[in-house]
């Protein structure tokens, strides 16, 4: 099924000053696993990662047993923590939001930690407490995931967030300690006494059982490599972590697998990381009684977290309903090779659109504003080009479905066949009713870029009529000098998905 999106009218066509180095912006979160640093074209509603770096330090390594942040971890994030210092100031990033949690927060020396490296790093750290983590990871899927109905779970090295999201809020919430490395002291190596810890510390959230029938949306590194996991033995064809989407049934399966799975095979595993792949089982079975509570219909993975709901956390409540597919396609697309009007593209294809539902009409205006994508590309290989790149946009607010729709309404859009190799994984992934669909928005862009040669300002006079039977492409005298036997083709092809018959009249100074 695509995405469920409210139809906003985003007036997405206003002059969009290009981010500037003083707009950069760069989060830096301290866990117990990893430090990793991120930095951003912007800290706007769709923020584009210029840098990501990760470093697995350890931190929360033995701090059950000691109380203590792990002393070959601590001087490793120093050392790195210096070096991210020396990376954000040749970038000239001004704003750093550093974040520490779980392990720096529940150490003994924590503060103490904190205090070296505001001395030896100049970083000033905010350690977030336990609500707040929960609070900000919520946000984080928020932002990415705007309808999001569910409960959210952040599983770091030392503790679990638990959140539950409705209707763009956060409703109840936890932290729990039983991040893997934590897990891992407190149960000695043992997986029975690690379950029995697990399901001691979740039944004290009898909140949980509202998950059941809703969404479960997975965020953090442990659980992204599980996702990774998943996709492999399923054979997807999609290897996108974000909005990757298992339904809870067959999840729980996998899940129950990989908490039995032997360290030696973990760590054989193609799609896990050597650093993660110890902690593998452990991941797989918090998140498995997690489910267990409240059987969901779909366990979501999610890639943004922590780090972007700090970002989301300080925008205007009007900046936060921008559609954030639509504000990153804007940053990665650019104004193509003309200034073209988005809203322009989509008045002239409507007539086509009149019964498609608000989520796809919103699915076609992001066609639109990747209409031009590729006017660089090798003309023998633009559709291909588009295609992957509308397949792994670097963009939320779009399931794997969406991402699909737009592939495929870029092959089409480009001249290539829809039905052939190219096109099997949007048909894989994507209902058939909406390949029809999505191909003809292609085709109509097609027909546009035919008639207004990029500059859509010819489509001010020209528009297309459907009355059931025949398609008509009215041309006003702004586009007669682009006329010819190229629009006949274009007409014929998009009236066929309309199973009707295509034509073309002038309307203005001339013949036809």
């Amino acid at each position: 099924m695509l995405a469920r999106s409210r139809d906003r009218d985003i007036n997405i066509d206003q002059d969009l000053r290009a981010p500037a180095a003083e707009d950069r912006c760069a989060v830096i979160d301290i866990g117990s696993n990893s430090i990793r640093l991120v930095a951003y074209q912007n800290a706007g509603r769709a923020p584009l990662p210029l840098f990501n770096e990760k470093v697995m330090c350890g931190l929360g390594r033995g701090l059950a047993s000691t109380g203590r942040l792990d002393p070959d971890g601590v001087r490793m994030a120093l050392d790195n923590l210096v070096r991210f210092r020396g990376l954000v100031d040749a970038m000239g990033i001004t704003q750093v939001h550093v974040l520490a949690t779980a392990a720096v927060r529940d150490a003994v020396n924590g503060r103490d930690f904190a205090d070296e490296v505001e001395r030896r790093a100049r970083f000033a750290i905010h350690i977030v407490t336990g609500e707040e983590e929960a609070r900000l990871s919520a946000w984080g899927v928020l932002s990415g995931i705007p309808d999001a109905d569910g409960v959210m779970g952040d599983l770091g090295g030392g503790s679990l967030e638990l959140v539950d999201i409705h209707e763009q809020a956060a409703g109840s919430h936890a932290t729990v300690p039983l991040g893997p490395l934590r897990l891992g002291d407190l149960a000695g190596g043992s997986m029975r006494r690690a379950r029995t810890i697990v399901q001691r510390e979740l039944a004290t959230l009898p909140w949980l059982g509202q998950l059941a029938g809703r969404r479960f949306y997975a965020v953090g590194g442990s659980w992204r490599n599980l996702a990774r996991v998943m996709m492999d033995q399923l054979g997807y064809p999609l290897p996108v972590i974000h909005h990757y989407a298992v339904p809870g049934s067959q999840a729980a399966v996998l899940l129950e697998q990989m908490v039995r799975l032997a360290k030696d095979k973990a760590r054989r595993l193609p799609s896990v990381s050597r650093r993660r792949a110890d902690t593998l089982p452990l991941a797989a079975l918090v998140l498995r009684e997690v489910l267990a509570l409240g059987p969901p219909a779909e366990l979501v993975f999610s890639a943004n977290g922590l780090r972007e709901g700090c970002l989301f956390d300080q925008l205007a409540p009007d900046e936060r309903l921008l559609d954030p597919l639509e504000v990153g396609i804007r940053a990665i697309a650019g104004e193509g090779r003309f200034r073209f009007s988005v809203d322009r593209l989509k008045a002239f294809m409507s007539p086509i659109l009149v019964d498609v539902a608000p989520p796809v009409r919103r699915l076609a205006r992001a066609v639109c504003l990747l209409s031009d994508i590729a006017w660089m590309e090798h003309p023998d290989h633009r559709a291909q080009h588009a295609y992957q790149r509308a397949l792994y946009l670097p963009a939320t607010g779009i399931d794997h479905a969406g991402r699909a729709f737009l592939a495929l309404a870029m092959l089409a859009r480009y001249g290539a066949a829809t039905d052939g190799a190219e096109a099997a994984v949007a048909r894989r992934l994507l209902p058939e009713a909406d390949q029809v669909i999505a191909i003809r928005v292609g085709l109509a862009l097609r027909l546009a870029y035919t008639l207004s040669g990029g500059a859509t300002s010819v489509l001010e006079d020209s528009r297309l009529a459907f009355d059931g039977a025949t398609l008509t492409l009215e041309i006003g005298s702004s586009g007669l000098m682009l006329a010819g036997d190229a629009l006949d083709r274009r007409i014929d092809a998009l009236a066929r998905t309309l199973a009707a018959a295509g034509r073309v009249v002038v309307t203005g100074d001339g013949r036809r």
